[in-house]
């Protein structure tokens, strides 16, 4: 398995990954403060802040720790975009996010495929939203702080703190200058992709997931950027391919004048230059003529399956921080809050009794599998056929197949591809009918690959077992996509 010593280190969340040095640690430890929460959360985002108003709202002290300060908490990188908006856990009310939907009329994805000359329409099932990020991030702080947490801005977590068996027991952290250390039964990692906290975390003695790699995530930045006249595409979500096959481009109308617009490439293939990408695509477009830009920011985002196990004693890793996002479409949010909710739920369990261990945490990461997680395991199969095909070519079949057909595939599961799906677009891709195979035979692996999911292990001592078959699966996959290893 690949380890964390082949990660790179970003600075997205603009936390370094270098250790305090000795000089710094010496002359910290007259003046540290200590803080002994019951649970410390690490990262004001929505897993943590989910995480957090549950833990508050059964009685337990949750402190949640964030980097930024207190005007800048919530200001995330994100495309906006939020599926699954009519369902969200109650330990912060829906009514405390709800001013932050600004559109809420869009109901489909439209996909401009310039090499074909062509635009696909996909309708969305489901209720969907673009928001406001950042007010939606100021909301759920909110949201948490009404439930009772007690939120530290402006403090940066520099090391893990372990016993002599590797329970987790707390995090040494700084806040203008002034060291912090904060002792708790439990630590929340919703620290956001490539998390720090598990690079100083040593996980030897637990399942925890390290196979983890930078290789596995997208980077991402994005602009909103408002126009002077309505876009005739407000009620869609707008995608584009670069011309590189690792990019993509996004179009996400908040409203018909405000325009969330992004730019992202797959970390295994050469970095594009984001900013200059987007903006001379931006040009090019008649309905950004004369549009003025007022913010701008960067991001990673996991596009893998989530985590195989999340919890290690005393510690549990929520949202990004546990590849808790939906690999082909990059959405994590509704996900992200109920990963909250079922960590600090399994904490509780472990609070009342006493108990530190992976067996008390378990059930969080069954319970994330059967929600959402062993979709996206079957979906991560998609993104790794899209790494062995031809731009061109899938671009041109995708051309060719029947939109509601493509939307059930994206927000329903891999079911949806199949023999049906190629006789309806049999006669439109004659010259793709190769891709046509190979996405059938990828579709009866990504199938197979979703059922072993749902057999996800009761017990941490099952998950070694599992890891092997699934492996099996994994090497058929790449076997029937001829794509390199991902994992």
């Amino acid at each position: 398995m690949s380890s964390r010593t082949a990660r790179k280190t970003f600075s997205y969340r603009g936390v370094d990954t270098v250790d305090m040095s000795t000089q710094e640690q010496s002359a910290s430890t007259a003046t540290r403060e200590t803080h002994s929460p019951d649970v410390v959360v690490v990262g004001a985002g929505t897993a943590g802040c989910y995480a957090a108003a549950t833990l508050a709202r059964e009685g337990y002290d949750a402190v949640l720790v964030e980097r930024k300060s207190e005007e800048e908490a919530g200001h995330i990188a994100c495309g906006d975009a939020l599926k699954g908006a009519s369902a969200f856990p109650d330990s912060i009310p829906k009514s405390q996010i709800e001013p932050a939907f600004t559109n809420t009329d869009v109901d489909h994805g439209r996909f401009e495929i310039p090499q074909e000359d062509t635009v696909l329409e996909i309708p969305v099932p489901g209720e969907l939203a673009v928001i406001d990020r950042w007010e939606y991030g100021r909301r759920i702080i909110e949201g948490a702080i009404e439930a009772g947490v007690e939120i530290h801005y402006d403090t940066v977590v520099r090391d893990v703190i372990q016993n002599d068996d590797g329970r987790v027991t707390g995090v040494e952290a700084i806040s203008k200058g002034q060291p912090r250390r904060y002792e708790a039964a439990f630590v929340v990692d919703a620290a956001g992709s490539l998390s720090v906290l598990q690079d100083y975390t040593d996980f030897s003695e637990s399942t925890f997931d390290t196979n983890v790699n930078y290789t596995h995530f997208c980077s991402a930045y994005r602009e909103v950027v408002h126009v002077e006249e309505p876009v005739d595409w407000h009620d869609a979500l707008v995608f584009k391919p670069t011309e590189r096959a690792a990019g993509y481009l996004w179009y996400f109308p908040r409203t018909e004048t405000e325009i969330n617009a992004g730019l992202g490439f797959q970390m295994t293939e050469e970095p594009m230059e984001l900013v200059e990408d987007l903006k001379r695509d931006l040009e090019n477009r008649a309905e950004f003529q004369g549009a003025e830009v007022e913010d701008k920011l960067g991001a990673a985002l996991p596009t893998r399956r989530p985590y195989d196990s999340a919890v290690h004693p005393g510690y549990v890793a929520v949202g990004d921080a546990a590849g808790h996002v939906n690999p082909t479409t990059g959405g994590g949010i509704a996900g992200a809050a109920y990963a909250g909710k079922y960590a600090a739920e399994a904490i509780v369990d472990g609070l009342k009794d006493g108990d530190h261990g992976e067996a008390v945490l378990w059930e969080y990461n069954e319970r994330v599998m059967d929600h959402f997680g062993a979709r996206y395991a079957a979906l991560d199969v998609y993104n790794i056929l899209s790494t062995a095909v031809d731009v061109d070519d899938l671009m041109g079949l995708l051309a060719a197949m029947p939109g509601e057909k493509l939307a059930e595939a994206l927000y329903e599961g891999s079911a949806s591809f199949g023999p049906k799906l190629a006789a309806e677009s049999l006669y439109k891709s004659r010259g793709h009918w190769g891709t046509i195979w190979n996405l059938y035979q990828t579709k009866r692996r990504a199938d197979a690959l979703l059922a072993h999911y749902e057999n996800y292990p009761d017990h941490p001592a099952g998950l070694e077992h599992w890891q092997r078959r699934r492996d099996e699966l994994m090497d058929a996959v790449y076997e029937t996509t001829g794509a390199d290893p991902k994992y």
